[in-house]
């Protein structure tokens, strides 16, 4: 309202003093006798222009001229216009609310009072004595002022914020009476004391983190306010309790503008911060329980969890047939497992737990829900495991005397990070359950023991994967071959698991196929090659759970130890590494060929010469990628191991091999193959090149005889003559080009004939009437097996017949 002294918010709520008051002076006919300058501003006229009239014109029931006192239609002394007003009776104190008629034309609410004067002085502007003083405030000022101050006695006496006033050194100078309750009900013991001393804790907010003292004086000399500082601390009405404050502070000064204190502004956020507390907890446990897929591990992670943040110890027992990966079954309070413990002694882990019948752990198991301490306040609980409704195990949350008791919340807490403990120990079952599958698997894919043969002496190693990576995909071979011959394999399948184990078992099965039916190393990777992007076509119709291998490497050798030359064609695979008895260590140098499955691109064999005694070397990637350093340094660390052991056995190469790299490996699978190579002695070989003349069957057949009669073989020598005169009457019929012969005395009897031609003779039962067509047909029933072979100049048919048992 213009003009008037005071409005609510015109000083921005800075002052608390009540609203200015204007007094009057009244004589006994009620006439104005005196003018206060507060009264002047209340109503706009100065003391000219009222004394001497009468109070009730001024009053807007009073019909006085709008013009006020002095006016063209002001009251006048005289019969003709003047009014007449009754006497007024003082008889006492009186106060009422009434509206006056402000100069400007507007009214004014105020309350007023009239108080009498005993007796009446003398002196008034007017010559007239007063008989009484009235005094006036303006009505709504009066009431914000009444509201300032019952807000005022609120926060000194009702107030759940508690008010504390701190001078220098941050010591205690006032509390209003939520802070008094806080301090213990005794202010006066209090008063004086630092803010430490009657409430030690420590702050939470960073930014904020200087000791009380410092605190105080920083706000004391810079006025500036902090706003929400969170303190945890235990107050002195509630010592064995810990909570937490937000506390605000700002400067006070005095009516000089000099500062006395600062006042601190706190409300209880315990329930507030500790909601938020389980909140990030239980984020915290979302992001690092299950991260082994170990069952035990995952234990491990639920007591990291909660220690010391929410319990001070923890211990958890599981089932022991969950940590083998079994369905879990009924538990029972005896057959439980101590997995995590850090309550007690850390040899406790790993055994055996019975809880009593009728304990707390018993029951909860029993009926699947939490349980407590049975007498006072619950510092264990008792969390079942459970999943799918069968408990899987059992968690107990320790809180010592120092700690506060567990509460309803805390409980909610517990059976939240039971359950989602439970599902991940859970998933962890299912995992380790796949993974043995896996492992099952694959062992029972790989060869049991190596085949002993006249061609090579061999040992292998086989280094799983680490334990959450699943079996891997890692395989290799030693495959006898037609001719006292070999076939060596090493190959790496892509993944883990249960499908790279599968897809391993399919690829080792294709390979001893394969190389069954004596193809060469290059043909045989590019059927292999085949196969597998069949494969990928399979299992992309299927999905993405079809199956099936992914992608994978290989190399492949054959060597033929009546020769002692070797042939070799590669995947995507490291080469082999071949230690020769006199000489440098080195890698064979193949010609690159894309990983199988990957590219339609042919692959391209190499011959290699191998002396008898050398060692040759396959393996996986997965034993020369160390950690922290690329393949070649772990390629040059097996060179240098496998020269120190250039005289050694098969095995006790492997031995070393995998003593000096297998601690640096990373984590993968990893495979070794080592074979040291042996030449069949010239008296096991008879070799001979015929004509193709008809004329020579015979002299053919009694070279064989003879020969058999060197080695002591004469009782299969009707059978290698029948054997020679069909295979060497077939090539001289069907070839062209010399013919050539060979026996072979090694653990079996074995008769080659090779000729020029590419044809691909078979078996087949000839008719009555037909004068040829038998003579493999007799081949295939007097021998144990009989094939054919195609090299690049030709093809060999070959037999082999068991030795006689001596």
């Amino acid at each position: 309202m213009e003009g008037l002294p005071f409005t609510p918010g015109a000083d921005e709520g800075g002052h608390l003093g009540p609203p200015p008051a204007a007094f009057a002076l009244l004589d006994a006919d009620g006439v104005l006798v005196g003018w206060s300058p507060e009264a002047e501003a209340l109503v706009g006229y100065p003391a000219a222009q009222v004394l001497g009239r009468h109070a009730a014109d001024l009053l807007v029931m009073s019909h006085a001229d709008r013009d006020g006192p002095g006016g063209p239609h002001a009251a006048r002394d005289g019969p003709e216009g003047r009014r007449t007003h009754p006497r007024p009776r003082f008889g006492g104190t009186r106060s009422a609310v009434v509206d006056v008629r402000h100069r400007s034309g507007h009214t004014v609410r105020v309350a007023v009072t009239l108080r009498p004067l005993t007796p009446a002085p003398d002196g008034s502007p007017t010559g007239r004595a007063p008989s009484a003083v009235l005094m006036a405030t303006e009505l709504e000022g009066l009431r914000w002022w009444e509201t300032r101050q019952a807000m005022l006695q609120g926060l000194v006496t009702q107030s759940p914020v508690t008010l504390t006033i701190y001078g220098p050194g941050a010591r205690l100078l006032w509390a209003n009476a939520s802070s008094v309750r806080e301090l213990g009900g005794d202010l006066e013991a209090s008063l004086g004391r630092s803010m430490t001393e009657l409430f030690p804790g420590d702050v939470l907010t960073t930014q904020h983190m200087a000791p009380p003292e410092e605190f105080v004086r920083q706000i004391l000399e810079s006025g500036e306010p902090v706003i929400d500082v969170h303190f945890r601390g235990r107050a002195p009405a509630d010592p064995r309790r810990e909570r937490v404050w937000s506390s605000s502070y700002f400067r006070l000064l005095d009516g000089r503008g000099e500062p006395v204190g600062v006042c601190e502004q706190s409300i209880d956020v315990t329930d507030h911060y500790r909601a938020q507390q389980r909140l990030e907890l239980l984020a915290e446990a979302g992001a690092r329980i299950g991260a082994t897929l170990d069952p035990s591990g995952t234990a491990a992670e639920l007591a990291k969890v909660a220690v010391p943040h929410y319990a001070d110890a923890v211990l958890v027992d599981v089932a022991a047939e969950v940590l083998e990966g079994e369905e879990p079954q009924p538990v029972t309070a005896g057959g439980l497992v101590r997995v995590a413990d850090t309550d007690g002694e850390p040899s406790a882990v790993g055994e055996r737990v019975a809880y009593a019948a009728g304990s707390p752990q018993a029951e909860g198991l029993a009926a699947g829900r939490t349980t407590a301490d049975a007498v006072g306040a619950p510092r264990r609980l008792h969390v079942p495991l459970i999943v799918r409704g069968t408990p899987l195990g059992l968690v107990t949350f320790v809180r010592g005397d120092d700690s506060e008791a567990f509460d309803d919340g805390d409980r909610a807490v517990a059976e939240e990070l039971a359950s989602r403990t439970a599902v991940c120990i859970d998933n962890a079952r299912r995992y380790l359950r796949e993974r043995s599958a896996a492992f099952l698997l694959q062992r029972s894919l790989l060869p049991r023991s190596l085949p002993e043969l006249s061609a090579v002496e061999a040992a292998s190693r086989y280094l799983p994967a680490d334990s959450h990576l699943g079996a891997g995909g890692d395989w290799f071979d030693v495959i006898p071959l037609s001719g006292a011959r070999v076939g060596l394999v090493v190959g790496d399948v892509v993944g883990h698991g249960l499908g790279a184990a599968a897809a391993m078992g399919r690829l080792r099965a294709m390979v001893r196929t394969l190389a069954e039916l004596d193809l060469t190393p290059d043909e045989l990777l590019a059927r292999l090659n085949d196969q597998v992007g069949k494969d990928a076509t399979d299992r992309n119709a299927k999905g993405p759970d079809g199956g099936g291998a992914v992608g994978a490497t290989c190399v492949y050798g054959i060597y033929d130890p009546a020769s002692g030359t070797s042939t070799w064609a590669a995947a995507g695979h490291p080469p082999p590494a071949v230690v020769p008895p006199e000489g440098p260590v080195g890698f064979l140098r193949l010609p690159p060929g894309p990983p199988l499955g990957v590219g339609r691109l042919p692959y391209e064999g190499a011959e290699v010469e191998l002396g008898a005694g050398s060692l040759v070397v396959l393996f996986t990637d997965g034993l020369v990628e160390a950690r922290g350093q690329g393949a070649e340094v772990g390629t040059a660390r097996l060179a240098a191991v496998l020269g120190e052991q250039r005289g050694s056995s098969a095995d006790l190469v492997c031995a070393h091999v995998v003593a000096e790299l297998a601690s640096d490996r990373v984590r993968d699978d990893a495979t070794l193959l080592v074979v040291r190579t042996r030449a069949l002695d010239a008296r096991q070989v008879a070799a001979w090149e015929l004509p193709p003349d008809p004329s020579l069957v015979a002299r053919a057949r009694s070279m064989a005889a003879e020969q058999l009669g060197r080695w002591g073989l004469d009782d299969l020598a009707f059978t290698t003559e029948l054997v020679v005169s069909e295979l060497v009457t077939n090539a001289i019929r069907h070839a062209s080009g010399p013919i050539g012969l060979r026996l072979i005395r090694d653990r079996s009897l074995i008769c080659e004939v090779s000729d020029a031609q590419h044809t691909s003779p078979h078996a087949r039962y000839a008719g009555n009437d037909e004068e040829g067509g038998r003579g493999l047909f007799m081949v295939s029933q007097l021998t144990e097996h009989w094939g054919t072979r195609y090299m690049p100049t030709g093809k060999t048919i070959w037999a082999e017949q068991a030795l006689p048992v001596p």
